[in-house]
């Protein structure tokens, strides 16, 4: 999760640096012809539903993606638009299968105009462009689909500034603003390298805005978790809402079916991991490891009753100018670790099983230090899995504490002031993101503060290095007094 923990009083505790993000397409039918599919299909839609959506779902049955038998159809859910079951569903039956030549991937760009410019390019910004040009294009083979996308969504992305002043101090703050300059950065050199080069490819103005709607699009509606695919976007899948009742992930699947009248191909299947009943919504689980703070980023809403979903990133760094950088930086390496590490510590769980350990690591010092030898290399991990000495556990529960603090004066509201406007409802979809959001992550600092001031009461309790050497060296007794060999 890309976040910002700021410290002023440590130099081991740090701002996070920001991290993230052939086979032929078939071309569709081009030639204009008119929608041929059962009357029947057509009535059973609900006629409150937008036109575009109705006409897309024309679409898909003309072009033979829905039949009679598809188990589900487009209403007005309260996310705004879903998927519901036509009939009783049963857990595991597959819902929708939707060929490949209606998948658009890098490859669905590279077969076409802009293809050879695209080559080079981020999957993700070939495929934005591609958006970008089929929705300006009236002759679109995917005018149907491009219509029924939305303007925007309650990504943070979109937020304007007076609504980002509500998660003021939290990471997603953070990450938003770290985002929105990485896509600007993006759209700059793909303007100047590829845009304005081949005007005749694109001979329409793209701005900034339009460049973050295909963004948000993308990070919002593309499934990535297909093999070997990193980035596909799915018309008539992406119809699918979350709900936080689906615990697994393991109903997207590449099958080879029939994908027209003489043809066979790869197909995108999705099956109910719920059992449904007619009339029941169709839902997906999006991803059971974001956090909210993820979910508010990429799809414009959050899970406020799933504590799991509360988390806040503690960012350690082993500093260049301490004295045993090499030392540390080699014994982190060895663990599967590095200079900087990011920690994702989760309401109502334990903390990471690395994070005290790496703690311990860059706050070794003085006579400590003789643990960054070469000759304790092999073993020194097993001894910063418990406590070192009381300077070096006093000194990180310290930090952590102080680090905490000044996190939590950031934030603008308290924990109680959060929890009452939430109880009083009314709230507008975006502030209620913001409250849920600033109010996680208060909570999940005070849940690490209170695990470090526990910890200090407890220092003089540990037990340290040098008593468990002396125990095992038989040197110490069972009360931890020291026993002295006399001589006979």
């Amino acid at each position: 999760m890309a976040s910002v923990f700021s410290l002023p009083s440590s130099s081991f505790l740090c701002p996070l640096k920001t991290k993230r993000f052939r086979t032929k397409f078939q071309s569709l039918h081009s030639s204009p012809k008119p929608f041929l599919i059962n009357s029947l299909q057509l009535k059973e839609l609900d006629p409150n539903i937008p036109e575009p959506v109705q006409t897309f779902w024309k679409w898909l049955c003309d072009e033979g993606v829905v039949s009679a038998k598809t188990p589900v159809k487009p209403e007005i859910v309260p996310e705004g638009l879903g998927l519901v079951a036509k009939r009783d569903i049963a857990k595991g039956e597959t819902v929708l299968e939707v060929p490949r030549r209606f998948w658009i991937n890098p490859d669905a760009v590279a077969d076409t105009e802009i293809g050879n410019v695209c080559t080079g390019l981020k999957p993700w910004i070939s495929v934005a462009l591609f958006l970008l040009r089929e929705k300006w294009r009236d002759d679109s083979k995917w005018k149907y689909y491009m219509a029924v996308l939305p303007e925007s969504t309650d990504s943070t992305i979109y937020w304007s500034e007076e609504e980002l002043s509500e998660i003021q101090g939290t990471q997603l703050l953070s990450t938003t603003l770290s985002v929105k300059d990485y896509v600007q950065n993006e759209f700059q050199k793909v303007e100047e390298e590829v845009i304005l080069p081949n005007k005749q490819l694109f001979p329409f103005s793209i701005t900034l805005d339009d460049f973050f709607w295909a963004f948000g699009m993308l990070r919002s509606r593309a499934f990535s978790r297909l093999r070997n695919q990193n980035l596909i976007l799915v018309p008539f899948a992406d119809l699918t809402n979350h709900n936080a009742r689906v615990t697994t992930e393991d109903h997207a699947h590449e099958v080879r079916g029939p994908a027209g009248l003489f043809s066979w191909d790869l197909l995108f299947s999705l099956r109910s991991p719920l059992k449904l009943k007619a009339g029941d919504q169709f839902f997906i689980q999006y991803d059971l490891n974001k956090s909210n703070a993820d979910m508010a980023l990429d799809y414009g809403f959050i899970e406020p009753s799933t504590s799991a979903r509360d988390a806040f990133t503690l960012t350690l760094e082993i500093s260049e100018s301490d004295d045993f950088y090499e030392d540390k930086l080699d014994i982190a390496e060895s663990n599967g670790l590095g200079e900087t590490a990011y920690f994702d510590i989760k309401l109502g769980q334990s903390l990471p099983p690395f994070l005290i350990p790496y703690l311990r690591l860059v706050a070794l010092s003085g006579t400590d230090a003789f643990l960054l030898e070469s000759i304790f290399r092999n073993a020194v991990w097993g001894h910063l899995e418990l406590p070192v000495s009381r300077a070096n556990e006093e000194l990180i529960c310290n930090v952590v504490r102080d680090a905490c603090k000044s996190a939590l004066s950031a934030y603008h509201t308290t924990i109680e002031e959060d929890e009452k406007l939430m109880e009083e409802g009314n709230l507008s979809s975006r502030l209620q993101i913001a409250v849920g959001i600033r109010a996680g992550e208060k909570k999940v600092l005070q849940q690490i503060d209170d695990i470090f001031r526990e910890r200090e009461l407890e220092l003089d309790e540990l037990e340290y290095y040098q008593e468990r050497r002396l125990k095992d060296l038989g040197l110490v007794g069972e009360q931890g007094d020291i026993i002295f060999w006399e001589p006979k």
